[in-house]
């Protein structure tokens, strides 16, 4: 048995794990899927004041509660920053972490600087015009590759606004991340263009990395998530 902590991106919520969660727990394994402050069943406390360093904590925080050791860690898109941040703060914690499409920050490093630049304009257009200048409107689900009308009813219903000041806040790393040995990166590979492609390119062409890649959009964990599930199980080997 595994103990995973899946850990989502921007605008979503612990709940788009849901099909990943249902085929490892029916593997024999532990899993958990936070949301994030503000985000999902947590948006009742949505307020400017959260940040990247906000996140992080509440993911150090079901570690620490939940007394878990030997965490296989995944973070999505935004939740890469999150995962960063978490393994700097209780490396001795995890055994693995892994990017499924995600941002793979170095200190210093904000959201908002890794953006491909059309797609940050648009978000600084969004928070201005519709987001009284703190937080962003959802994303369609079609934006990020989900095309099966059900599954974006689904997400378009159950995303919502997202901090600003998480994606402007700098990730601040002392270097214990590194620590962690075994790291995994999933690249959603029909996904372009794409924030996360260097990323993928530089797991690939690393020998200590593992990498993989699935030809589908963004939202893989939804897509196509007996993969997804399947790599996370490699990933704690």
């Amino acid at each position: 048995m595994t103990t995973f902590v899946l850990v989502h991106g921007a605008w979503h919520g612990g709940w788009c794990w849901r099909r990943v969660a249902e085929v490892l727990q029916r593997a024999g394994h532990r899993v958990f899927t936070p949301t994030l402050t503000g985000l999902g069943e947590r948006s009742h406390l949505l307020r400017p004041g959260i940040d990247l360093d906000l996140h992080i904590l509440d993911i150090v925080n079901v570690l620490k509660w939940e007394g878990l050791r030997e965490v296989v860690l995944c973070g999505h898109s935004y939740g890469g920053m999150v995962v960063t941040g978490v393994a700097d703060a209780v490396a001795e914690r995890l055994a693995a972490l892994v990017y499924l499409d995600a941002f793979v920050p170095r200190d210093g490093e904000a959201v908002v600087e890794l953006l491909l630049a059309e797609r940050r304009s648009g978000l600084e257009q969004d928070r201005r015009r519709h987001g009284d200048g703190w937080r962003l409107t959802p994303v369609p689900a079609a934006a990020f590759g989900v095309t099966d009308p059900a599954d974006q009813a689904w997400v378009d219903g159950a995303c919502t606004a997202q901090p600003w000041a998480t994606l402007t806040q700098p990730i601040r790393l002392g270097g214990a991340h590194e620590k962690v040995r075994r790291r995994s990166y999933i690249l959603a590979g029909a996904y372009t263009p794409s924030a996360f492609e260097p990323y993928g390119a530089m797991a690939r062409d690393s020998a200590d990395w593992h990498f993989h890649s699935l030809p589908t959009g963004h939202d893989a964990m939804m897509t196509m998530p007996a993969e997804v599930a399947k790599l996370l199980e490699e990933a704690a080997i």
